[in-house]
């Protein structure tokens, strides 16, 4: 298990052990691996980003399958990230401007490419005991407490997202549905939209789940925070990705859609107390 400060990209990785962060107010662990069934690099991006003791910025980018460019746009929309924080003052109102800034400096030059390149991005900014999430596209923001009440979940950018959403359907059926590989909202559109998330006030035992959709194609909601709760987050990552990488494998009767696989986990640092 590595250790890691600053600011960190994990690029079409095919990892075999987890990136852990344990520095400032914030425990972090971090999983990027290939899909099992192909020869192609690995199009997902991970990014985390420590700004100060108290601040830190994850964020998963999702190459879009099926097209050109896809692993080159999820690390351009990583380094548009990182360098629009660099530039702006510190402060949660500025970080805020940072990570939107980046994300449109990334839709523009995905575009630049010409080559119909696209990815899906999902950002939580965490400052102290807050964290704000940011996201296009149907990499999917999830936070629950250790009970497993789900405090915040992101809506994909799909039409199936959007269906589960408005009750016409169910989330089990979602998983078998045939549309559900169709993302309406990406990164290098000239159509692009940005959805901004509540700011949310974690307890101590809250977890953050920021995932490719490589997780929520292959396991229930239910499953995912059964598993990510509670326990040691090392522990309860790996948990989290043998089940999927064994969904993809098809060694369970379950749905399958193998897949690249990114996932961070997120935690507040339970010896810090915030006034």
């Amino acid at each position: 298990m590595s250790i890691v400060s600053q600011t960190q990209f994990l690029l079409r990785q095919e990892m075999s052990e987890f990136v852990c962060q344990n520095e400032g107010v914030w425990e972090s662990c971090a999983y990027s691996r290939r899909s099992p069934f192909k020869d192609t690099p690995n199009e997902d991006a991970i990014g985390m980003i420590r700004v100060d003791d108290e601040t830190a910025v994850f964020a998963v980018a999702d190459g879009c399958g099926g097209m050109r460019g896809g692993e080159q746009a999820s690390c351009i929309a990583l380094q548009m990230l990182s360098e629009s924080i660099e530039r702006h003052d510190s402060g949660p109102d500025r970080l805020r401007v940072a990570i939107l800034d980046g994300i449109e400096q990334a839709n523009i030059a995905i575009q630049e490419l010409k080559i119909g390149a696209a990815c899906t991005i999902a950002v939580v900014e965490c400052h102290r005991g807050t964290i704000r999430a940011y996201h296009v596209g149907d990499s999917m923001i999830l936070v629950t407490g250790i009970r497993g009440r789900i405090r915040y979940q992101s809506v994909s950018h799909s039409p199936v997202g959007f269906a589960v959403e408005s009750g016409m359907l169910c989330a089990t059926e979602a998983m078998h549905h045939e549309d559900r590989h169709i993302v309406s909202n990406v990164v290098g559109d000239p159509r692009m939209r940005i959805e901004i998330g509540p700011s949310i006030a974690l307890g101590q035992r809250d977890t953050v789940l920021i995932a490719s959709d490589g997780l929520f194609d292959n396991l229930s909601i239910g499953e995912v925070v059964e598993r990510i709760r509670k326990g040691k987050l090392p522990a309860s990552l790996a948990s989290l990705t043998d089940l999927a990488h064994a969904r993809m494998l098809g060694i369970e009767n379950q749905p399958c859609k193998p897949d690249d696989l990114s996932v961070i986990a997120i935690r507040p640092d339970p010896s810090v107390r915030f006034v």
